[in-house]
């Protein structure tokens, strides 16, 4: 779950790290509403992305009105394909100094990575004075510290007190990215964090009060976490305009299904972890899905991709049939690769019912059926 700067430092405000004083505009909101800090101030675009800066989505602003221009000129806008979700307004910082500090999951070592520099900036990695290292949890803000502890002043001293401090609440919340890009010190020695990356990890998401309650108040914001908390089971949306449909247990399968799609000209909508293996009878992961997909423009075919090792496919296909009576707004064709337990049992479940279905137990054939109907509907493929 990649937080939005404005709930990023809120959250690192809540343990007293020392955040620029400011105030959220939602998209469509009224900025007159809003009471902004005094003085010069940032208006800085709310998206989960990077290059804002570089696309003007962060602005200084010598007035209140001067804000609410700029406000109007990005309001409704998306950057790098990702919704602008509102504007934060904040103070604008006299600094003397800009740094950088970063802590990641490295999931080849299993450890956490450090990254620290005396100079912020987007490429901090090439920078002579960027240190960097691999700490275990239990180590890790001692770690940091040390790290920062070799670093020329005057920047040493307050990214060794930052670097603690935002070590403790990287574990804490269970993130797997905290990056602090710049962190200003200032010309007493200490700090005030300028931008903030967190993403703090989806399956730890029910450990987290904080986090939940950012969900329940935000959904609009965070639509693929607040589903996964919600129902249990990963569904991210990787094409709003996409055509095909996906409903598939498992990461990878679902994963390659999309690249193998992809690499056919055509655009599936999005990625889907299902878990077959916890349906235990219910339909309702399925027709959370379908009408999830429904509700998009361009949909033109669903394309199931089931491989059952623990799923009994007998279940899965009376469950498919139930799901679809359930959303009759789902009126595309529906191509289902279904292989293992029970496929004789399925096959004859889908053709007794009135469900527009074609099964395919073999995934390429499967695939080409899906582009014949696509074909048929005349979609468009690159």
């Amino acid at each position: 779950m990649f937080l939005i700067e404005h709930h990023g430092k809120e959250l690192l405000a809540s343990h007293g790290v020392p955040v620029p004083a400011g105030v959220f505009v939602p998209t469509g909101g009224d900025v007159h509403a809003c009471t902004p800090p005094d003085g010069l101030v940032m208006v800085k675009a709310q998206v989960a992305t990077g290059g804002r800066g570089k696309a003007a989505a962060i602005q200084a602003a010598a007035s209140h009105h001067e804000a609410v221009r700029i406000i109007a000129a990005l309001d409704g806008r998306s950057l790098n394909g990702k919704t602008i979700h509102g504007f934060r307004i904040e103070q604008r910082i006299d600094f003397v100094h800009e740094a950088y500090f970063s802590l990641s999951v490295d999931g080849e070592s299993a450890r956490i990575r450090i990254l620290v520099s005396t100079e912020g900036g987007v490429d901090v990695e090439s920078y002579s004075n960027t240190r960097s290292a691999l700490a275990s949890p239990d180590q890790l803000g001692a770690a940091a510290m040390d790290l920062c502890a070799a670093l020329p002043s005057p920047a040493r001293k307050a990214l060794a007190e930052a670097a603690s401090r935002l070590a403790d609440i990287f574990l804490w919340h269970e993130a797997t990215l905290l990056e602090i890009n710049p962190l200003f010190i200032l010309a007493n020695g200490s700090f005030v964090i300028g931008d903030i990356k967190l993403v703090i990890d989806d399956n730890a998401i029910a450990r987290q009060p904080a986090i939940r309650a950012l969900l329940e108040q935000h959904p609009g914001i965070y639509p693929e976490s607040a589903r996964k908390l919600a129902h249990g089971f990963d569904y991210v949306e990787v094409d709003a305009d996409g055509e095909i449909g996906l409903i598939t247990t498992g990461a990878g399968l679902s994963m390659q299904l999309i690249d193998e799609l992809k690499s056919q000209g055509c655009r599936p909508l999005n990625f889907c972890d299902i878990r077959s293996g916890q349906f235990r009878g219910d339909p309702a992961r399925l027709i959370a899905v379908m009408r999830w997909i429904a509700s998009r423009p361009h949909i033109k075919i669903v394309l199931v991709n089931i491989f059952a090792g623990i799923t009994d496919l007998a279940e899965f296909a009376r469950l498919l049939v139930q799901a679809a009576t359930e959303v009759p707004e789902l009126r595309v064709p529906i191509v289902a690769r279904l292989i293992g337990r029970n496929l004789d049992d399925a096959r004859q479940i889908l053709s007794a019912s009135n469900l527009a279905v074609m099964l395919e137990p073999d995934l390429d054939r499967a695939i080409a059926l899906t582009l014949a109907a696509l074909d048929c509907e005349g979609a468009s493929r690159g």
